[in-house]
């Protein structure tokens, strides 16, 4: 039930010790103080009614005691409110270190999965559920350890003085609070069942959200006036979502209400027995002063306390999403590559007998793919879209790992390759590249992280990408902002990002396989030509592969690999 509220402690702790021991001081002054504020009442109350009686009788007024307890309440009070505020201080400051503390470790976890995980359905609900509750949650899950340390320190407090007048008081007083906290015990894992199936319609939501609200869909949603129908698709999820959380809600309403109902009776029975004690002199005013405002209290600390307990049940629930989420196992081609070179330099690229099954398929998206490319050849992967042209480069440059078979790069393969020593060695644009919302120059320095802010080799990979030319013409140059998410950003046309693309492949000057696959769809066959020309002068030494629909572009090459779609929906390769 609570397996992880111990390594939500440890968290926290890790983030900032300081703070958390300045947290759990306060916490353990805050639960001691009230106790003393409620005796020093009761005996400012004696001390007045003596005070009182004694002017009655003799005419003498003697308040020394009244205004020394008195004062001492004052300072427990300012104490027990310096430590409510302390409290605060440290939950906000390590509420934003501790939420940005966990997701830069989802962050970091999402840098070490395989593309194929993040491909993945169920993955990506894991993904979800982690990001939207589990960054607030380890802080929730602490603050409600120290709030059930305090008044458990409060509680006894509050204990110690009331078995001075019956231990069945003090039963009472937690019989009192137990009502509530089955109620809300129950209703928790229901919440939280409820939230975690329900991932895949809030993705949905937020999938809708970006399509009706984001540049890149805006043409197509008002072409075909698509905004109407997602956007009553985007109500009938929330509709349906609203349904639940209401009857849960009134149904946790209903029952917290009705069981309250029997704690309070069991408070002011309380009550009612103080007053009687009294009345037949068994207690003075004063002491029943205390003993109304520590059933009063107590009662308060118990149901405080409870709830608590209900909290850390619900935060451990969600926080399981979190930890389920870090511990992903990470996929072998991450932690697999120990050598920066192969056994034979010059040997190349070879699939030897190479297979490649999506996870959940049953038929492969490749099937006996043999090929062998020496530095200073060129290679075009010819076939028909779904053929698994796209799938052999991200197997080449290890995204994918063969289901069967293997690649070998100068005679090793490929998982025995260190991983930052392979990625060096190719440079690789997809069809379907990334476009950052960033400066022209960062969009082609990120096709070489160690120099991405190196405005010489912006210039250099712009002018053999063919995007120097409309680069220099824009307002910043270099240092214009692409993009509409971002106060004056610009954007590009299809072409243009294209050349923004490949000048990123050329970023990568040590690279000696370069990969382009269709980089010119949105480029003219003339300025195609041009491109090409840049890249065979670019690859004279090295392995060019190139994917194209182009015949001008694929007769270019040196060899041609066909991969054919077969009957069993796999792709065979056929050599040419």
């Amino acid at each position: 039930m609570f397996a992880y509220t111990i390594r939500a402690l440890a968290l926290v702790w890790s983030t900032n010790k300081t703070l958390s021991i300045s947290l759990g001081l306060l916490t353990l002054a805050a639960g001691v103080l009230p106790a003393g504020v409620a005796y020093v009442g009761a005996q400012i109350v004696d001390a007045v009614i003596h005070a009182a009686d004694l002017h009655r009788l003799t005419g003498t007024t003697r308040l020394t005691s009244v205004v020394h307890y008195v004062a001492l309440e004052a300072l427990l009070v300012a104490a027990t409110s310096m430590a409510q505020r302390g409290i605060s201080l440290a939950q906000s400051l390590l509420r934003a270190q501790l939420g940005q503390r966990v997701n830069v470790m989802i962050l970091e976890k999402a840098l070490t999965l395989e593309l194929t995980q993040f491909e993945d359905s169920e993955f990506y609900d894991k993904l979800t559920r982690a990001r939207r509750e589990a960054s607030s949650r380890p802080l929730s899950l602490v603050m409600r350890t120290f709030a059930l340390g305090q008044n458990a320190v409060s509680l006894m407090s509050f204990g110690g003085l009331l078995f001075h007048f019956s231990p069945w008081a003090v039963v009472l007083l937690i019989v009192a609070g137990l009502p509530a906290f089955l109620a809300e015990a129950k209703f928790s894992g229901e919440a939280f069942r409820l939230f975690r199936w329900r991932a895949p319609e809030s993705r949905m939501q937020i999938y809708l959200e970006s399509v009706l609200a984001r540049e890149d869909y805006a043409k197509e949603v008002k072409l075909f006036d698509l905004g109407p129908r997602f956007l009553d698709r985007y109500r009938d999820i929330f509709r349906r979502l609203y349904r639940e959380d209401r009857d849960l809600t009134l149904r946790r309403d209903v029952w917290g209400f009705g069981l309250g109902v029997v704690g309070i009776a069991a408070l002011y029975g309380g009550y009612v027995w103080i007053a009687a004690e009294t009345v037949l002199g068994a207690m003075t005013v004063g002491q029943m002063t205390m003993y109304l405002m520590l059933f009063r209290q107590g009662q308060s600390a118990v149901s405080a306390a409870l709830s608590a307990v209900s909290g850390l049940y619900e935060d451990n629930l969600y926080l399981s999403n979190l930890f389920e989420y870090l511990e992903q196992p990470v996929g072998r081609g991450s932690a697999a590559g120990l050598k920066g070179a192969g056994p034979n330099p010059g040997d190349g690229v070879r699939f030897e007998g190479v297979e490649f099954v999506y996870p959940g398929a049953s038929a492969p998206a490749l099937s006996g793919v043999d090929l062998h490319v020496r530095p200073g050849q060129s290679l075009a992967l010819v076939g028909q879209n779904g053929s698994g042209k796209t799938t052999l480069i991200k197997l080449l440059t290890r995204l994918y790992q063969p289901t069967r078979g293997r690649i070998l790069l100068d005679g090793l393969d490929l998982n025995d390759w260190d991983e930052d020593t392979l990625r060096r060695r190719i440079g690789v644009i997809f069809q379907d590249f990334a476009r950052y919302q960033m400066l022209v120059g960062e969009n082609i320095g990120a096709g070489d992280v160690r120099a991405f802010d190196d405005e010489s080799r912006w210039r250099s990979a712009a002018a053999k990408g063919l995007a120097a030319e409309f680069v220099e013409q824009l307002p910043e140059g270099y240092r214009t902002q692409l993009g509409k998410w971002f106060k004056d950003g610009r954007e590009l046309s299809g072409g243009q990002w294209q050349k923004i693309a490949l000048a990123r492949a050329f970023m990568r000057s040590e690279a000696d396989i370069l990969v382009l696959d269709e980089p010119t769809a949105a480029i003219d066959a003339g300025a195609e030509a041009e491109v090409f020309e840049h890249f065979r002068e670019l690859t004279r030494n090295r392995i060019a592969i190139v994917i194209s629909h182009r015949f001008s572009t694929v007769r270019m090459t040196d060899q041609i690999l066909v991969l054919e779609e077969a009957a069993s929906s796999s792709a065979a390769a056929t050599k040419r």
